[in-house]
């Protein structure tokens, strides 16, 4: 690859030939060098990267995973993945060759994320370290499945950290009435925590909400879409899995409430979030309300934990309530089933009876 020196600033390009995957010879020109050598070490490097040689840096290989990656992912989730290799991986990794990467140096840096402690002497959560661990583990995983690395020292190393799933808590019908009567003085908060409490739904998919989702001849709400905060703009992206596209069946006391909320709302346009406030406003007006009605605080996710309580206490299967909240029914039984009235005492008096039978 020709290197040259632009005589009129004095900075240095490259003039970079290549194959790309479909076979086709390809030209690429970087400019902007200020020395010859960083001209020469990033020809090295995209000469590395199209001949998937692992000699080739992790920050270099990063790129690679990037691009692959990236567009397959909701914008958000791959911000999260990018924060946890920008700041904890690339330091640490940045500079080794991929192939040269050994366990030992996977769990000197484990040791290093174990040892931390912030201004207030508090480490990393087991949870954080753990999905620390996995995205370091994932990027190893798609070097051995595409670019031939021979094993994952990651994974040889063991684990990091355990997941620990939060403590769910419940509002029942009189704490949430209680919550419900306070908010009042302000419409839009009560009528948001009404959506949350009675149809089980997420903050993300609330937020979306516009009034083009509502059929009230059907007492319906449809959940396609979900809002997110990102860069400072309101995104809205595809909901968070696709069991999560779904058709609520709304009480019909709410179908009159979302009506009567709807109809209030001056110059409103179809397709405008009926909720245009983010989710730190849901939160502040949590704190506010169960201060002022003397109930737990729990958090806006809880809602949900709540609606599904309840409907267990109703009698409803665990089938019925995933359709409803867009999970999966095996982690309702899952997540759900201490709440689930226990069979077993029925199955024991059946199978007496059939045993009687012989």
């Amino acid at each position: 690859m020709p290197i040259f020196k632009n005589e009129k600033n004095g900075s240095w390009y490259v003039m970079a030939r290549y194959v790309d995957w479909q076979g086709e010879h390809k030209q690429k020109c970087k400019r902007g060098f200020k020395t010859k050598h960083e001209a020469q070490e990033w020809e090295r490097v995209f000469q590395q990267q199209h001949t998937a040689d692992l000699d080739m840096p992790f920050e270099a290989f990063v790129e690679l995973y990037e691009k692959d990656t990236k567009n397959r992912l909701k914008e958000n989730t791959w911000l999260t993945k990018k924060n946890i290799i920008d700041t904890k991986l690339l330091p640490y990794f940045g500079k080794l060759k991929m192939s040269a990467i050994t366990t030992r140096d996977v769990m000197a840096w484990q040791n290093e994320m174990l040892a931390f402690r912030d201004e207030r002497r508090k480490p990393y959560s087991q949870t954080y370290l753990k999905t620390v661990h996995n995205q370091l583990s994932a990027i190893f995983n798609y070097a051995v499945r595409h670019y031939d690395l021979r094993s994952n020292p990651a994974a040889k190393a063991g684990n990091m950290g355990t997941e620990e799933r939060k403590e769910m808590q419940f509002w029942t019908k009189d704490e949430y009435k209680k919550f419900s009567e306070v908010v009042m003085d302000k419409p839009m908060s009560f009528y948001a925590f009404e959506m949350l409490y009675w149809c089980g739904i997420r903050e993300g998919e609330l937020l979306a909400l516009t009034a083009a989702d509502f059929d009230f001849e059907k007492e319906t709400v449809r959940i396609n879409k979900s809002y997110q905060r990102l860069h400072g703009e309101d995104v809205i992206t595809s909901p968070k899995t696709k069991k999560s596209n779904r058709t609520i069946k709304m009480p019909k006391f709410l179908c009159d409430e979302m009506q009567d909320y709807i109809s209030m709302i001056y110059g409103l346009k179809k397709k405008d979030r009926i909720f245009p406030v983010t989710k730190n406003y849901l939160h502040h007006e949590m704190d506010r309300g169960a201060r002022i009605a003397g109930v737990k605080r729990i958090r806006i996710h809880d809602l949900r934990h709540s609606h599904i309580s309840l409907l267990i206490d109703m009698g409803f299967s665990a089938v019925a309530i995933a359709d409803r909240v867009g999970h999966e029914s095996i982690e309702i039984t899952y997540r759900y089933a201490h709440l689930f009235p226990s069979k077993q005492a029925e199955m024991a008096d059946k199978l007496d009876f059939e045993r009687a039978g012989f």
